[in-house]
C-alpha cells in the first residue's frame, strides 16, 4: 500500500476503489507491528479500529451523504487524553491499570466525523519532558535513527506518524511538547491558541498553558483536524466562545506578508550551526517569494524558560496533588496508615523528572519564596505577552528555529536537566503569551535528522498562520 500523506489522498484512493477503509486501517496494524521496537504505542485498538473501518465503509456504500468530514483519517492520541472506557495512564505508574470514565471534547467531536482512534501512544510522564524518555513504559525511539530520541513530551505522537503507523496523532503542548517533536521527526506540529481547543478530558500538567495539539504530514490535515475540535465547550470555561472558521477552507495565502525573527535567537550560543544555517535559508526563501523579513529586538529571551518552568512547576505542584493514592491510581503496598499512604504511594509512583516539577513547583509556592519567584514570574509573563503583541501590530507572523539542537543519544542527557529545559527555549514563547504557532520541516541535518522551522501568530490567528505555512510548506 503506498505512503498516505493527507486525508485528501486516502479519501480520492478509497473513492476510486483503490482500497477501503478497512484496508487502510489493516495496513496502519501491520505497521504497528513491524515498528513495536519504537515503542511508541502503550495501547492498540485493533478490534475497534478494525470494526468503525467497517461501519465506514458499509455507510460510504449506503448512505455516501451521511459520512463525517474526518472519514478515512486514522489517528493516534497521547496518553494525556481520556478516552472513555479506555486506560489512560499519562505514561506513569501513579495511574497504572486507571480506566477513563469518560472522553475529551476533542476525542469525541473527531469521532463525531468518522476518524478511526488507532491507539494511544507513549510520552513523557505527565507530559514533562523534551526527549519522552521519562514515561514509564521506557523511552521512544526516533524512526530516522533508533539511537536518537523523538523529542517530547508527545514523542510517541511524532513516532506513530513518521513511522507511518497512522496518518495523524493527537499530542500536547505545554511550552513546545507538539513542536519539538515535530522538528525532530519531519513533521508539521500545530499548537492553537490558549482557549481554541478545549481541555475537558485533558489530563492537566500546567493549565494555563496546556493545549491539545496536532502533528500530521500535511497542514491540510491539521487544519480540517482544528476545524472539528476547536470551539467553545460548556465543560471548560477556559474554551474561547469565538466563531470557528472553516480552516481548512481557508489554505490559500494572500499577498506578501511581513515577517519578524530575533537576531539574539540565530546568534544565541546554544544555537547548532547546521540549524541556524538552515533558518538563514528558510529567511532567504521566504524574501525570494517576495516576503519582508525583518531583524526585531526581543530583550527578554533569556528570561522566556526560567519564567515558564517557575510557573508551570507551580501549576504541576498543584495539579498534581490529586494523585495521593486514596481515591484512583497506584496505591503502595508499603503503607500502614495515612501519612504513609501519601507519602509512598507518591513517592513509588511518581518518576524522577515529576518529582523534581512537584518540588520546584512546592518551593516557588511557599510563602517565604512566592513573591521572589512565583509572582515575578507572573510579571515577567505579562511583559513577554505585551512585548508579542507589540510585534504582532507590525508583523503578521514571528519565525524561528524550532529548536536550538538537534535530537540527542537517548540517555546521553539524563543526568543534565538544565540542558534539557534550555532545549525549549525557542518553544515556550508561544505557550507564555497564549498564541499559536506551528512548525514545519526545513531540511536535514548532515547525518540526516530532520530540522524544523517555527512560525508564530497573533491569538487566535491559526487560520492566516495555517494557510502561510500552506504556501512555504507546500504539499497538500
Amino acid at each position: 500500500m503506498p505512503k498516505y500523506n493527507s486525508l485528501k489522498d486516502i479519501q480520492e484512493a478509497i473513492s476510486k476503489e483503490a482500497t477501503t477503509c478497512l484496508e487502510v486501517v489493516q495496513y496502519y496494524l501491520s505497521q504497528i507491528k513491524q515498528q513495536e521496537h519504537l515503542n511508541a504505542y502503550v495501547a492498540v485498538y485493533e478490534e475497534e479500529a478494525l470494526e468503525k473501518a467497517r461501519q465506514i465503509d458499509q455507510k460510504r456504500r449506503e448512505n455516501p451523504d451521511q459520512l463525517g468530514r474526518l472519514w478515512g483519517m486514522v489517528i493516534s492520541h497521547k496518553d494525556v487524553i481520556c478516552y472513555k472506557n479506555h486506560g489512560v495512564t499519562a505514561g506513569s505508574k501513579i495511574l497504572n491499570g486507571f480506566t477513563s470514565l469518560f472522553s475529551a471534547t476533542a476525542l469525541e467531536r473527531v469521532l463525531a466525523e468518522d476518524a478511526i482512534i488507532i491507539g494511544r501512544v507513549n510520552c513523557d510522564e505527565f507530559a514533562m519532558g523534551s526527549s519522552n524518555e521519562n514515561s514509564y513504559y521506557g523511552p521512544v525511539r526516533n524512526a530516522a535513527d533508533v539511537a536518537k530520541i523523538p523529542g517530547g513530551s508527545s514523542g510517541g505522537s511524532a513516532v506513530s506518524v513518521q513511522a507511518d503507523t497512522c496518518l495523524a496523532s493527537l499530542g500536547t503542548d505545554t511550552g513546545g511538547s507538539v513542536r519539538q517533536p515535530a522538528a525532530f521527526c519531519g513533521l508539521v506540529g500545530f499548537k492553537p491558541s490558549y482557549g481554541r481547543i478545549s481541555r475537558y478530558g485533558l489530563l492537566a500538567y500546567g493549565s494555563s498553558f496546556d493545549q491539545i495539539g496536532i502533528l500530521s504530514h500535511s497542514v491540510s490535515d491539521v487544519a480540517i483536524l482544528l476545524e472539528v475540535m476547536a470551539g467553545a465547550d460548556e465543560y471548560d470555561s477556559t474554551a474561547s466562545q469565538k466563531p470557528v472558521p472553516a480552516y481548512s477552507q481557508l489554505l490559500a495565502s494572500a499577498g506578501k506578508k511581513r515577517i519578524a525573527y530575533f537576531p539574539i535567537a540565530l546568534e544565541h550560543s546554544g544555537l547548532d550551526p547546521e540549524i541556524k544555517s538552515a533558518t538563514q535559508a528558510f529567511i532567504q526563501h521566504l524574501e525570494a517569494a517576495g516576503h519582508e523579513v525583518l531583524p526585531v529586538d526581543f530583550e527578554y529571551l533569556d528570561y522566556i524558560v526560567p519564567t515558564y518552568y517557575v510557573l508551570t512547576t507551580a501549576e504541576a505542584s498543584s495539579n498534581l496533588s490529586r494523585y495521593d493514592g486514596i481515591r484512583f491510581g497506584y496505591r503502595s503496598e508499603n503503607a500502614t496508615d495515612l501519612i504513609s499512604t501519601y507519602k509512598k504511594s507518591r513517592t513509588e509512583g511518581f518518576g524522577n523528572e515529576v518529582k523534581r516539577r512537584i518540588m520546584l513547583g512546592t518551593f516557588v509556592l511557599s510563602s517565604g519564596y512566592y513573591d521572589a519567584y512565583y509572582s515575578k514570574a507572573q510579571k515577567a509573563r505579562r511583559l513577554i505577552q505585551d512585548r508579542m503583541a507589540a510585534i504582532f501590530q507590525e508583523f503578521d507572523f514571528i519565525l524561528m528555529p524550532t529548536s536550538p539542537v538537534a535530537p540527542w543519544t537517548i540517555g546521553e542527557k539524563l543526568d543534565d536537566p538544565v540542558a534539557v529545559y534550555l532545549a525549549d527555549i525557542f518553544t515556550v514563547q508561544a505557550n507564555l503569551a497564549g498564541i499559536p504557532a506551528i512548525s514545519i520541516p526545513a531540511g536535514q541535518h548532515s547525518y540526516g535528522l530532520p530540522i524544523g522551522v517555527q512560525l508564530m501568530a497573533a491569538r487566535f490567528e491559526e487560520a492566516a498562520l495555517l494557510a502561510f505555512a500552506q504556501g512555504v510548506a507546500g504539499g497538500e
